[in-house]
């Protein structure tokens, strides 16, 4: 699991769909909060899934850690099953 790697949400950008949280089954989002989106367990992100992120119709996720660049990091989330 990542420790610098993890979503990050504009809550001004989320229409609250719940792609993320139903994507996710890393158990980074808090479950009962769903649709809405609240990372509760960022330590559970795999490195450089971009699951969620890809599924937001509005662009609304980013990660802690995009800027870091590393070769054959994580998954790439082609919708693997370290992604769910």
């Amino acid at each position: 699991m990542a420790k610098m790697w993890y979503p990050v949400i504009d809550y001004l950008s989320c229409q609250e769909c719940g792609a993320c949280t139903a994507k996710c089954k890393n158990g980074v989002y808090d479950q009962s909060k769903a649709p809405t989106p609240v990372v509760i367990n960022p330590d559970n992100c795999i490195d450089h899934c971009r699951g969620c992120g890809k599924l937001c119709p509005n662009g609304a996720i980013t990660y802690v850690g995009d800027n870091i660049t590393q070769t054959e990091s994580g998954c790439g989330c082609g919708g693997g099953s370290c992604c769910g």
